[in-house]
């Protein structure tokens, strides 16, 4: 009985001793703690811990892992729900704030809860689901001042690390979510905004095709002799909430050394143009914009690289290098290519709309698999066009793909993560189906201290759905 006292005792001690270690981390000491059955402690200066171990920390039993982190967004469409939905992917805390209902108005939330084909009641359609994974939601009217009480109250009481928002920069100050009114409840806090030209352009709205034509992604999408065009997924968006992603890690990594919070501007226009490495700088060091702008399913610089017609469908192929092209000409099916004029890529370039039709005459004599066979013996990278509704059975998808259950009981196959997560693995790489519009008000309220009488209260007065 006695020792069971003892190590009660004992325990409350390390408890105390964690709290106290946490406060010691804010003025500039790190310590780690090594709670092996020794119960042993060591003490590392910050300067001598490399910086990817300074990374915040939890007990688990001796080992490091990155403590998940709370994120409040108020967040709609795909740019910043994607990127939230990355933390999830790291089993992160994701806090959906949604506005209440508009009188007048059938849809409620973000928009697009509306989007694709309906899948789980009137507010969760197909376009919905993946970005919103394993979130929670809530409904809060922040046009209301009591609104935004209650959103600085749930900062406060689940000791929020992030805060994004993908709405307006104009409307940040109305709304009360701009950094410096945030910052002063929190002072650490990471603050994150996405919009369509940053904080500098605050009354500009946009969407992916927009940003495309804007920074002229359109102008480069296409076939020569038809109109511009948009690319298949909206890389703009996916970009945009790629970089936010970074940018917090980033942001959480600076905390850890300063102890301060910080404001990060995305700009999905600056973000957008950011990718445009073979493109700009080639016409500031001569290249004619003609020879950039759109070429089809054509490489603008190396040849060959096109669709190329088979006898059962297409097949790509990409010839990269010199050495490529003399493997590929080695093949009996394309030695009658073998041309001193196309050995170098310049030769192959002037004499391209040639060689082009000489590899589709080629190529449309025989099947798609007979071509692969000699493209894969030549070592050439090379694909058929997989229709997109075969994707997922793709074998390296079908292996790493993503799961989720809707509230009827259906397994939905979803894209797999850039990387398999230790948390994904954890969760067997299922999620939590997409929340209902406002489906964990009440719960989070409960959780900072509402009573259920206020809760109520809030909901008679349009505070909260």
């Amino acid at each position: 009985m006695q020792i069971r006292t003892i190590m009660f005792t004992l325990l409350k001690s390390i408890e105390r001793l964690y709290e106290f270690l946490r406060f010691c981390k804010k003025v500039g000491v790190w310590f780690q703690l090594d709670f092996k059955l020794s119960l042993g402690y060591k003490f590392i200066s910050r300067e001598s811990q490399p910086q990817h171990e300074r990374l915040q920390t939890v007990f688990s039993g001796g080992k490091k892992s990155l403590r998940p982190q709370v994120v409040l967004s108020v967040e709609q469409a795909l740019t910043l729900t994607y990127a939230t939905l990355r933390f999830k992917h790291m089993g992160w805390r994701i806090i959906k704030l949604e506005p209440t209902p508009v009188p007048g108005r059938k849809s409620r939330g973000d928009p697009n809860r509306y989007i694709g084909r309906p899948t789980a009641g009137e507010d969760r359609h197909s376009y919905f689901v993946a970005p919103n994974l394993g979130k929670e939601a809530i409904a809060i009217d922040l046009k209301q001042e009591e609104g935004q009480r209650l959103m600085k109250r749930l900062i406060q009481e689940l000791q929020v690390d992030v805060f994004c928002t993908n709405t307006m920069p104009a409307r940040h100050t109305r709304l009360g979510i701009d950094y410096d009114t945030l910052r002063k409840e929190k002072e650490d806090l990471i603050w994150c905004s996405i919009s369509a030209m940053g904080l500098d352009y605050p009354d500009v709205p946009g969407y992916d095709p927009i940003l495309q034509a804007l920074c002229g992604y359109m102008d480069l999408t296409g076939h020569a002799d038809g109109p511009p065009l948009q690319c298949g997924p909206p890389l703009v968006d996916l970009k945009a909430g790629d970089e936010a992603f970074i940018q917090i890690i980033l942001a959480l990594m600076e905390r850890q050394e300063t102890g301060r919070g910080k404001q990060i501007d995305i700009s999905m226009a600056q973000v957008a143009v950011s990718w445009l490495h073979t493109f700009l700088p080639m016409l500031e060091l001569g290249s004619p914009p003609s020879e950039l702008k759109r070429s089809g399913n054509e490489h603008r610089q190396f040849i060959p690289v096109n669709a190329y017609p088979t006898k059962d469908g297409f097949i790509f192929m990409a010839i990269g290098s010199d050495a490529q092209w003399h493997r590929f000409v080695q093949q009996s099916m394309f030695v009658s290519l073998d041309e001193e004029r196309f050995t170098s890529n310049e030769g192959r370039r002037k004499d391209k709309q040639y060689l082009h039709a000489g590899i589709t005459q080629i190529t449309q004599k025989y099947t798609s698999e007979d071509v692969s066979d000699a493209l894969a013996a030549s070592a050439i990278p090379h694909s058929p066009i997989t229709p997109i509704e075969k994707v997922a059975d793709l074998p390296f998808v079908a292996s790493s793909a993503l799961r989720t259950t809707t509230p009827d009981g259906r397994s939905i196959r979803l894209p797999p993560p850039a990387v398999l997560t230790k948390y994904l693995k954890q969760q067997n790489k299922e999620l939590p189906f997409a929340p209902a519009y406002g489906e964990h008000t009440d719960a989070l309220l409960a959780e900072i201290g509402f009573s259920q009488d206020e809760i109520i209260s809030l909901r008679d007065r349009g505070i909260v759905a």
